[in-house]
């Protein structure tokens, strides 16, 4: 359905929901290292991450390990509080990936060059507020994307 991708995330609660996320919507989750927490089996338990071996989940060193990946997808979408473009302006596919920076300070700008002209945003209605949660981020956009793949087939 759709890639996920999770630049070096920091919060396990934020990367176990996604998790849970990906594993409900049958979506590949793709983590790029370094994390801000350990992927063991007592963190996976404490976050709550019991479906963790029914997900597809691909782990990189880093972001050139995941670029040179055969396992990426080749049309990336940055998702970015900087964006003018909105989710509703994507024409999403099957098979895309959702980029997320991490939870701290987003994606470093050689990934805001890589992806060009694929930033989105989510249309924000409270301009003195920054960002939503990156779990939340992450459904509203995954859903997005689902609805729009579904509504086109």
């Amino acid at each position: 359905m759709i890639d996920v991708i999770l630049f070096q995330p920091e919060i396990p609660q934020n990367t176990g929901s996604i998790g849970r996320l990906c594993a409900f919507t049958n979506c590949r989750l793709h983590l790029i290292h370094p994390l801000g927490f350990e992927i063991n089996d007592k963190n996976l338990r404490r976050a709550g991450m019991d479906y963790w071996q029914s997900l597809e989940v691909n782990e990189y060193q880093n972001w050139d390990d995941f670029i040179k990946s055969p396992k990426r997808p080749s049309k990336l979408y940055l998702l970015s509080t900087h964006a003018k473009k909105t989710i509703w302006d994507a024409n999403f596919q099957c098979g895309d990936g959702l980029i997320f920076g991490k939870e701290g300070a987003g994606a470093p700008d050689y990934i805001h060059q890589w992806v060009e002209g694929n930033r989105l945003t989510i249309p924000k209605y409270a301009p003195e507020l920054r960002s939503l949660n990156l779990a939340v981020s992450v459904g509203i956009t995954v859903y997005e994307a689902i609805r729009q793949i579904s509504s086109s087939n």
